[in-house]
């Protein structure tokens, strides 16, 4: 709830910012949009599980373009945590009820974890019965490895949801 709390405001100052300056000045204004972009962090350790969260906010904030709520934020921890199981089904059961309950265009749904293809096994099954069209202008942020992400584009496209990938390097 944090995170989501923290997103807004971030947001609402780019808003803040970007509308700001004099409409005939439309440099100042991007060097200005520019500047208010976080920069990019290096990917953390698997096992850094505040890291990873700020990893993921990161990324996140930078793909926001044209999104116009907070983002969902979903992460899983690296698989060697001891209650990394009942993580991932309290995820996979809130994950699966958002998507079914159905998600507003504008939103951006950011998924992010040191185990990228157990993410990628989550996002698949949560998108199981989604019906086909009905995430249309939502945004689904993938943030793992390259060999997880065709997976994921075949179980969230379609949905009608744009998949923007972010590898981990």
């Amino acid at each position: 709830m944090k995170i989501k709390i923290v997103m807004a405001a971030v947001f609402v100052g780019t808003l803040f910012l970007a509308g700001c300056g004099d409409s005939g000045k439309d440099a100042d204004n991007k060097s200005a949009q520019v500047a208010a972009e976080p920069a990019a962090l290096p990917v953390p350790s698997s096992s850094d599980n505040q890291a990873w969260r700020q990893y993921l906010v990161n990324v996140a904030k930078r793909n926001l373009d044209g999104i116009r709520s907070s983002p969902y934020m979903y992460y899983l921890p690296a698989v060697e945590a001891d209650d990394f199981e009942e993580q991932y089904t309290r995820q996979l059961d809130n994950v699966a009820g958002s998507v079914a309950r159905g998600v507003l265009p504008g939103n951006m749904l950011a998924f992010g974890s040191p185990a990228s293809s157990r993410m990628a096994d989550l996002i698949v099954e949560a998108f199981t019965h989604v019906q086909a069209g009905s995430m249309k202008d939502v945004r689904v942020l993938f943030i793992g490895n390259a060999e997880d992400i065709e997976r994921v584009k075949g179980a969230v496209e379609p949905s009608g949801a744009t998949v923007v990938f972010h590898e981990v390097k």
